[in-house]
This record gives C-alpha cells, structure tokens and sequence, in this order.
C-alpha cells in the first residue's frame, strides 16, 4: 500500500542543529507525485510530503502485525535516514519487530505515527486470512556430557581430572 510521509520540519533552540525532523503522518495511497507538496506553514514549523513509501506484508510476519494491531494505538514504524540537510525517510512499516532491527546500530532513527484508519482495515484483513498460529515447539537436549547419554542425570556432572600418564 502506497503512503505519503508527512514530515514536520519545526525551528530548536540549539546551536548546532536549528531544525527537528519528525514524522507525524501518513497518507495511504499518496502518489509519486504529491511528494514535496506543502501541507502546513506556522512561524517556525512546517509540515510536507517527504516520501512516497510502500507499506509491504509479508504471511511469515503476522504475528508481529497481530501485536501491533492490539496495541492501544496501533502505530506506523517510520524508519529516517539522515540526508545532506535533514533525515529523510526511508522505510514505514507496521511490523514492530522489523522497526526494531533499526533501533540496534546505524544511522537510522525509527518513529512512530498513528496508523489511519485505512491501513488498520488493510492490516487487519490481511492477518485475518493470512495468519497461522505456529504452536510453540519445545526443543529436546541433543547429547550430554562426555558419552553423550542425557538419560542419566549423571551424565551431565563434572568428572573428576585424571592425572597424565608418564609412561
């Protein structure tokens, strides 16, 4: 799904940077060509299309968009990268377990919108006929201690050191 990321660009008071960059929506289905269009001007803010991302889902990821959906407010992921004058974004996602691959590291910034009522509507059937609860799966002990025989608890204590054989 194709949405614009409205970027607010407000005036700090601070000595080496004299602007705040930061996400504060996101229009589904915003075109190419409405990237760079000004929404609002204030006195030391103003609100743009900074870009055009697509919102992508994956089948193997619902889980994550099940845990973002029941979130008090389900929230857009806005991944920014910093450009030659400001941050630029780079990724939007609805996943917060891909958002938070970005937080680790990097030069990236990760931020958060309100997601719309129309991406919510989108996710949400997409995980209703997509997701598959997997069944958690306990895994067993392979070997143990030195014969490799983990039936008996003994197997799993330390042995006593054997002194070298001069022989």
């Amino acid at each position: 799904m194709p949405v614009g990321v409205v970027v607010e660009r407000r005036r700090i008071e601070n000595p080496w940077q004299p602007w705040r960059w930061r996400p504060v929506a996101v229009l589904p289905g915003a075109g190419e060509a409405m990237v760079g269009t000004e929404l609002e001007r204030g006195d030391d803010f103003t609100r743009s299309i900074a870009a055009r991302l697509t919102l992508t889902l994956h089948r193997k990821e619902t889980e994550g968009y099940r845990v973002g959906l029941s979130a008090p407010v389900p929230l857009v992921f806005v991944v920014l990268r910093p450009d030659g004058d400001g941050w630029q974004p780079f990724l939007a996602t609805v996943s917060p377990y891909e958002a938070q691959q970005y937080t680790v590291g990097g030069d990236e910034v990760v931020e958060t919108v309100p997601m719309p009522d129309a991406v919510i509507a989108w996710v949400r059937d997409f995980v209703e006929h997509h997701h598959v609860d997997e069944p958690f799966v306990k895994r067993k002990r392979k070997g143990g201690g030195a014969t490799g025989d983990d039936s008996r608890p003994e197997s799993f204590a330390r042995r006593p050191r054997v002194p070298p054989s001069h022989g």
